[in-house]
């Protein structure tokens, strides 16, 4: 192998070190700078991503601050809305009870009104009755004719003896 001979070795070494020096220039002056400039656009695009995000974030938070406050206000009306709703309804039940209370103490006293006067009806018309009755089985048993007034004074003595 003609790498491997010795007495090639003096001109290997001096290419070698031309083409590491042209290799070394070329990385100096033209890679090594360009790489340079990608890693800082790369750190500095990372930078305002990272500060973007940072004032996403705080946004983000200020939002949803604003949105449980507006949230808890919300409850709060929607609590006072129900109160007041509740009370208002309780208000009103105890008005109608009460308008229902006094309409049937106004007709239970009607009915009872009726009841009376209805009884008080049911009892003349039973005294005429029993005072018909009295005279027709008088007439039947004893053939005398007995005047409907005099009938009708002995079913009210009967019934005051009874009561």
């Amino acid at each position: 192998m003609p790498q491997l001979d010795p007495s090639t070795f003096p001109t290997q070494i001096f290419w070698l070190v031309i083409c590491f020096a042209v290799l070394y220039f070329l990385m100096w002056k033209v890679a090594l700078p360009r790489i340079g400039e990608v890693l800082q656009e790369r750190q500095e695009r990372i930078d305002d991503d990272l500060e973007k995000a940072e004032k996403l974030r705080n946004d983000a938070a200020r939002v949803l601050e604003a949105y449980e406050r507006t949230m808890a206000e919300g409850r709060e009306k929607a609590q006072a809305i129900l109160r007041e709703a509740g009370e208002r309804l309780a208000r009103e039940a105890a008005e109608r009870q009460r308008a229902l209370a006094e309409r049937l103490k106004r007709d239970s006293g009607e009915a009872e009104r009726r009841i009376d006067a209805a009884r008080r009806e049911a009892l003349a018309n039973v005294r005429s009755v029993a005072a018909e009755a009295a005279q027709a089985a008088a007439a039947k048993l004893t053939g005398a004719d007995i005047a409907p007034a005099d009938a009708e004074r002995a079913v009210a003595a009967s019934i005051e003896e009874r009561r």
